[in-house]
């Protein structure tokens, strides 16, 4: 069979970006340097032979709409087979794997360079709904006041009964400079709130660094907004550049980091890790592949905490729960989304993919994580008005964390 090309990931908070319409997460690679080259193929029972499958229903259909639908022009070959093709790995009941078309995952390729177009926020579907897991931040979601737990009722005055998570993604999505029209329920509104978004380019920086002075005491502040193509070199560089200062703590901000490169998280663990796991993986027949640190510490003492929030997820949990099970950081914030599955994404030759779950993963002490996610150490939630008036309860409490741990114990 023709070796294609394959990515594997473990997809986090089940998150579509609306920016370019597919998931994000942690993505988890054979080889830690980079995307491998795999044959796709099976061996043995484990397998269905498609031609002991029945396909009669299939070709009855196909031979059903030549011969008897209304306008025949429109029956164009390449549509119904992407369309039967769709269908088919939809038929699995994973909403973790799926089948994405040339257009879709040409986006899904270009999402980790960080440049994103269409209103900037991630969504999934839970129980039916469409649920807002966090807004991108300084996207057109952010700015127009989207939140994490927001529930998409309407697409420009069209409900959602019976669509996809695709459908309503294709809905939103769309040319930079048009607008969007979400009508949306919120748990502590009175009723929907209506929210007009003009779609934009949204730039996606991976690391924002900065020195916060509290008390007197330097502490050096991390913000890793993604697990992207550059991201390790980035956290690299802003760890690197604080070796001059005379810092009494480190915070590393994941809250609203929905994942990326799980590559990324293992090597960001090791540069606070001496030694150690980061990550076990448990794929098909409970093979179990570990991933340990890489030798290459930078900041293996220095204080440290970990915020997370409700739209941490997959890479984000991968790492912070490593620095937990080892004790080297203290994790503050609220329960992380809780996401613990591995997706391996599969180009075929006419440019579209499938993406298919195929193993687990597990914390250093062995927690799944898909159960309940990262448990914080000290559970802060943001206090209401804190975006409006520039502060921040969990950035606080991260930052009493380091200067008085005694009363964390």
């Amino acid at each position: 069979m023709k070796s294609l090309r394959s990515t594997i990931l473990a997809l986090g908070a089940s998150a579509l970006l609306l920016a370019a319409g597919w998931q994000l997460g942690a993505s988890y690679e054979r080889s830690m340097m980079g995307v491998e080259y795999s044959v796709v193929s099976g061996s043995g029972d484990t397998m269905i032979d498609p031609q002991k499958a029945d396909l009669s229903a299939l070709f009855s259909v196909w031979a059903l709409l030549q011969r008897t639908y209304v306008d025949p022009a429109a029956l164009q070959p390449g549509k119904l087979i992407l369309g039967a093709t769709e269908g088919l790995v939809r038929g699995v009941g994973d909403p973790y794997t799926v089948f994405m078309p040339p257009k879709e995952n040409k986006a899904f390729r270009g999402v980790l360079s960080g440049t994103l177009e269409g209103i900037g926020a991630e969504l999934t579907m839970k129980d039916g709904i469409v649920t807002v897991v966090s807004p991108l931040k300084g996207s057109p979601a952010e700015k127009a006041g989207l939140l994490p737990g927001d529930v998409i009722v309407k697409v420009d005055g069209e409900t959602l009964q019976g669509l996809t998570l695709d459908d309503v993604v294709d809905r939103i999505r769309g040319p930079k400079g048009t607008n969007v029209a979400l009508l949306v329920g919120r748990a502590d509104a009175p009723g929907p709130l209506t929210f007009t978004i003009r779609r934009a380019t949204v730039s996606v920086p991976s690391v924002e660094s900065k020195v916060l002075t509290q008390s007197g005491a330097e502490i050096g502040y991390i913000t890793l907004n993604q697990f992207g193509d550059h991201s390790t070199d980035e956290v690299r560089q802003a760890l690197l550049s604080f070796k001059d200062k005379n810092l009494q703590g480190l915070i590393l901000d994941l809250r609203n980091n929905g994942g990326g490169y799980l590559n990324g998280a293992v090597d960001i663990a090791s540069m606070f890790l001496r030694e150690g796991r980061v990550v076990s993986v448990v794929s098909r027949g409970e093979q179990t592949e570990h991933q340990d640190v890489s030798g290459r510490v930078i900041v293996p003492d220095l204080p440290m905490v970990v915020l997370i929030n409700q739209a941490s997820a997959s890479a984000s949990e991968i790492l912070a729960g490593a620095l937990q099970d080892h004790e080297r950081a203290v994790i503050v914030g609220m329960q992380s989304f809780g996401k613990g599955t591995v997706q391996e994404v599969i180009d075929l030759p006419d440019g579209s993919s499938v993406r298919v779950t195929i193993a687990r993963w597990h914390t250093p002490n062995g927690k799944d994580l898909s159960k309940a996610g990262v448990t914080p150490d000290v559970q802060v939630e943001p206090k209401p008005g804190d975006a409006a008036n520039g502060s921040d309860a969990q950035l606080q409490a991260a930052l009493e964390a380091l200067l008085h741990p005694a009363a964390n114990n």
